[in-house]
């Protein structure tokens, strides 16, 4: 993206005021963290924005950051075909705290959502059918967590086979 569309886009999205976090650019890519609560708001003005027009969702992908706090981020990222304009967005949140679900603005964030559901525990609230999607539905914990061992839990079967006796 040009210096004069990175511009284009850290301007329509001054008018979010304190609902952005921070800003920054790097490689030609704008990303802003966006306050959860706000996250709704903003995706329907970028997608609605004539300039802007955002109306493609390439994914949304979870990160856990443990040990810092907040644990988690959503990351959603945009592009306007049309435009030839590229937006990260990304929400912060705790272990247990509930994420806006962005379905209603794009269709296609359910399953990127509901993976990180199943793998993070990130719960997108107003999700039409938040459940697992790779691991079966009575499955302990989450397999994309750092702090989930990297064996599974002992008291589930473990394919790497036995462990060793003390």
């Amino acid at each position: 993206m040009t210096e004069e569309k990175e511009l284009l886009v850290v301007r329509n999205l001054q008018r979010f005021g304190s609902s952005i976090v921070e800003t920054s650019v790097s490689m030609g890519e704008v990303t802003c963290v966006v306050k959860k609560d706000s996250i709704l708001d903003v995706c329907r003005a970028v997608k609605a924005d004539p300039a802007l027009r955002l109306n493609f969702l390439m994914d949304v992908a979870g990160v856990d950051r443990h040990p810092r706090k907040p644990r988690f981020e959503v990351v959603y990222h945009l592009l306007s075909l049309t435009n030839r304009l590229r937006l990260r967005l990304k929400v912060r949140a705790d272990d247990g705290e509930k994420v806006p679900s962005v379905v209603s603005v794009w269709g296609s964030a359910d399953w990127p959502e509901r993976e990180a559901f199943d793998m993070f525990g990130i719960v997108f609230e107003n999700h039409p059918g938040l459940r697992r999607i790779y691991m079966p539905h009575d499955w302990e914990g989450f397999p994309l967590r750092k702090d989930y061992p990297l064996k599974g839990y002992k008291d589930q079967y473990n394919p790497s086979g036995e462990e060793k006796k003390k």
